[in-house]
């Protein structure tokens, strides 16, 4: 009788911080505004987080530089955000254009910095590089980095103006020197500043009831396809969505089949190859033609593999990160796991243990209540937390090389 109070009440405590979890979290109308917290400057030469610019942990890898010919400019944008003063030394704009997640986090902070020091704006003195003057392999060549000071040039206050950009969401800030303080961003097309695995919004899954339903329309109490580890098909629990985007337009790998199925999913989104007898869970980005995939056989309970004829990448709208009870499901006809940027879907299962655990509590206490739909975009506080100890966990090597954002 003890053990079950105790399981009882593991499950209580799970139930309660995954449901926190979801009141808290990014999405809309979710949570309250929390009271102003006391901010802590930046010590002098300070950075954070507290790992080199170029690490996963941070801003992550240099990915080449970018110059008005080449085509990878169309990835910067223009910020002519009147509450951002740009010192632009060569009359060019160059420190004006900027990635899309530089640009927000930027325009951000100097909400922050109005709401810190009324009549103060923030500056920008420098931005893209188009002439070479910084370091090799430089993320201001690639428009991921910005140095700022306040428009008052108050050497005081650039401590606290760390803090603030960190509080923005910029993915390292460091304080440099008395000059300024520099900032930068993981690259848009990184796992990091998309999400760590997902499906596009129209995918589709097969429910008990016999009918299709897209990813997006997922709600609680759904009996979604999927597989056990030996390759029997099953209907299982979709509990949540880990991560969610509605509206962005994002990359996705397309692996088509020789049996005429096709699979869109995120780079680091893990996907089942070989056979229904001996399954190994890889990084969709590591799928290559003549590998086999794993599709349901027609009218029977199992799965069979069907071989890769060809793959290529797609944009598509939207892009939904399903949990589901058994770790598995099957999208568009073909099995996919439920994890990503970690190559170990065993693992990655073990660690979702407390959300599963929380959800057949839930289940239990609240059987009759009505489907509710997932909460609002962005990526789940449990996976951000996952991520972290991750990173400081694991080898790189087990880490999609892209990375994830805490996207």
């Amino acid at each position: 009788m003890l053990l079950w109070t105790k399981i009882a009440l593991a499950g209580l405590i799970c139930l309660s911080l995954v449901s926190f979890g979801m009141g808290c979290g990014p999405g809309r109308g979710y949570g309250r505004r929390r009271h102003p917290k006391k901010l802590t400057p930046l010590a002098y030469k300070q950075f954070i987080p507290n790992v080199a610019e170029k690490t996963l942990g941070a801003s992550g890898r240099y990915e080449g530089k970018i110059t008005r010919n080449s085509e990878r400019f169309k990835e910067l944008t223009p910020n002519y955000n009147t509450d951002i003063i740009f010192k632009d030394e060569e009359k060019t704009g160059a420190d004006r254009m900027m990635t899309q997640r530089c640009k927000d986090k930027l325009n951000s902070l100097a909400i922050s910095v109005m709401n810190q020091w009324p009549g103060v704006k923030l500056r920008v003195t420098e931005g893209w590089d188009e002439d070479g003057h910084h370091f090799e392999e430089s993320l201001h060549y690639e428009g991921r980095a910005v140095d700022i000071t306040t428009s008052d040039r108050d050497k005081s206050k650039y401590g606290t103006l760390s803090r603030l950009a960190v509080e923005a969401g910029f993915d390292w800030v460091y304080y440099e020197s008395k000059a300024h303080i520099h900032c930068s961003v993981k690259a848009e097309n990184s796992v990091a500043a998309k999400s760590g695995g997902c499906f596009p919004a129209s995918s589709t899954v097969s429910l008990q009831d016999g009918t299709k339903k897209e990813v997006q329309d997922l709600q609680s109490g759904d009996r979604v396809l999927a597989a056990d580890g030996d390759g029997n098909l099953l209907y299982t629990d979709f509990i949540m969505f880990i991560d969610q985007d509605s509206t962005t337009r994002r990359v996705f790998y397309v692996i088509e089949t020789e049996a005429g199925q096709r699979i869109a999913l995120t780079a680091a989104h893990l996907i089942f190859t070989g056979n229904s007898t001996r399954m190994a869970a890889v990084f969709a980005s590591r799928v290559r033609p003549g590998q086999q995939v794993l599709v349901p056989a027609a009218g029977e309970e199992r799965l069979v593999a069907t071989t890769v004829t060809r793959i290529y990448t797609q944009e598509r709208e939207g892009s939904f990160a399903p949990v589901t009870a058994q770790g598995s499901v099957v999208v568009d006809q073909v099995l996919a796991s439920c994890y990503a940027v970690i190559e170990d879907h065993q693992l990655a299962h073990w660690a979702l243990a407390p959300v599963r655990l929380a959800h057949r509590v839930s289940s239990m206490l609240f059987s009759s209540g009505p489907q509710t739909s997932a909460r609002g975009d962005g990526v789940h506080w449990y996976s951000k937390v996952l991520y972290q100890l991750g990173t400081w966990l694991l080898d790189s090597h087990s880490l999609h090389p892209l990375g994830m954002s805490p996207s």
